[in-house]
């Protein structure tokens, strides 16, 4: 089975994953540049977090940097189940790297340091923590048919 076979329902994961993500940033975003704090229904804590020193980074709302993070992971997935561009899938496969330690860190600052959850910055979180999971899994399929076709080049 050809790799790309291999790994499209990961990638269908991955964009469905990546979607929602975007949805949930997006949202954020925009609730922060009309000045409102969305309503928390599960945790009371999303205004303590939302407007907290550390929602933003150089006057930009963090917010903002994980709908750009969620856009590219989903406009690379998008272009790798039309045309099967591995390789650029592959890097995106990485780049969860970077939201996974993101996401640790700003859920370690909601726990230890603000003493507060954010329902959509948690929701946030559990994506970017599946997406590097997700990732993972298709970086170990890439190694593992790169490794069977070394072998088989060998016999």
């Amino acid at each position: 089975m050809p790799l790309t076979k291999a790994i499209k329902p990961l990638a269908i994961a991955i964009l469905i994953l990546g979607f929602l993500g975007f949805l949930d940033a997006t949202y954020l975003t925009i609730e922060h540049y009309r000045n409102v704090v969305p309503p928390c229904s599960l945790t009371s804590g999303c205004e303590a977090v939302l407007t907290s020193e550390y929602n933003n980074l150089f006057s930009i709302p963090l917010s903002l940097f994980g709908a750009v993070y969620y856009l590219l992971i989903l406009i690379i997935t998008f272009d790798h189940l039309l045309a099967a561009r591995l390789s650029l899938f592959i890097r995106a496969a990485k780049l969860t790297l970077i939201g996974f330690l993101m996401s640790l860190y700003l859920v370690s600052l909601q726990l230890f340091v603000l003493k507060s959850i954010c329902i959509y910055c948690m929701f946030s979180a559990i994506i970017s923590i599946s997406l590097f999971i997700l990732g993972s899994i298709v970086l170990a399929r890439v190694k593992s048919y790169a490794a069977i076709q070394t072998a088989g080049t060998r016999s």
